[in-house]
């Protein structure tokens, strides 16, 4: 590990690692070792375990974005997208911008990297932790993160660093599994998740344990509301969310204004 890219903390300080309390400044390295075990079949877990979903998730998040269609100067951070998911269907869309990819994990991006050859001109790969991002400030025009959020120590402090890299007038969208709202759909989701997930990815990765630790991950996530706030706290304005099937997932919008 990197430890240049790890974010000194309070010896005494707590995260959570799935349902578990670990001290703060050990929980980026347990997350690294998740995905570096589960980044070469992560798209395909992706698949399996949302049936799908994810790809209508992602294509809300760009709609919702709308960027511009030939804006070259346009530029996008796209954080813990190592694999490349948004930060391709983003390129696709907005012919003449630009985007960065900044993932902690080595392996994510390592497998982004090989998905992405033909867009080596409009997209680079950067390591970098979402709390300390390794750029200047005001430089892009839109930030997005998808289901990196809840792997994150400190919400707070990469919620800063987003507001301290974006342009005046620059958008945060944050894609996260959240809180289910639809009575019956929240057991039934409990269910699957705990039942099936973890088998899953035993059966495609190997890996049972990371999987459980991500599924438990998404509980201990703040619900809607209270992300939301914290978003606010952060400088941001204009915050707002929308609910993806009846909860499951959350698309945060917000403005650098």
């Amino acid at each position: 590990m990197n430890e240049d890219l790890e974010r000194p903390e309070a010896a005494n300080a707590k995260a959570s690692f799935g349902f578990a309390d670990v001290a703060g400044e050990t929980k980026q390295g347990l997350v690294n070792e998740v995905f570096a075990k589960v980044a070469r079949r992560y798209d395909l877990m992706n698949d399996l375990m949302s049936g799908g979903l994810h790809r209508l998730w992602k294509s809300e998040l760009l709609a919702w974005l709308a960027p511009p269609k030939s804006a070259v100067s346009y530029a996008l951070l796209d954080v813990a997208g190592g694999t490349g998911d948004v930060a391709f269907r983003f390129l696709e869309e907005a012919k003449g911008a630009s985007a960065v990819i900044c993932d902690i994990s080595a392996e994510m991006i390592e497998v982004g990297r090989a998905r992405g050859e033909k867009e080596a001109g409009r997209l680079s790969f950067v390591r970098g932790n979402a709390e300390a991002l390794p750029f200047a400030k005001a430089s892009f025009d839109a930030y997005t993160i998808a289901f990196g959020m809840r792997n994150l120590t400190h919400f707070e402090a990469a919620l800063a660093e987003a507001f301290r890299v974006l342009k005046p007038g620059g958008r945060f969208l944050c894609l996260e599994f959240s809180s289910v709202e639809v009575p019956v759909l929240d057991r039934l989701y409990d269910a699957y998740s705990f039942g099936a997930i973890p088998i899953l990815g035993g059966l495609v990765t190997g890996d049972s344990a990371s999987y459980r630790y991500l599924v438990e991950s998404i509980r201990r996530f703040p619900d809607q509301k209270t992300f939301m706030g914290l978003i606010e706290n952060a400088g941001f304005e204009r915050a707002r969310y929308r609910n993806l099937t009846g909860g499951i997932a959350a698309i945060h919008s917000a403005w650098r204004l």
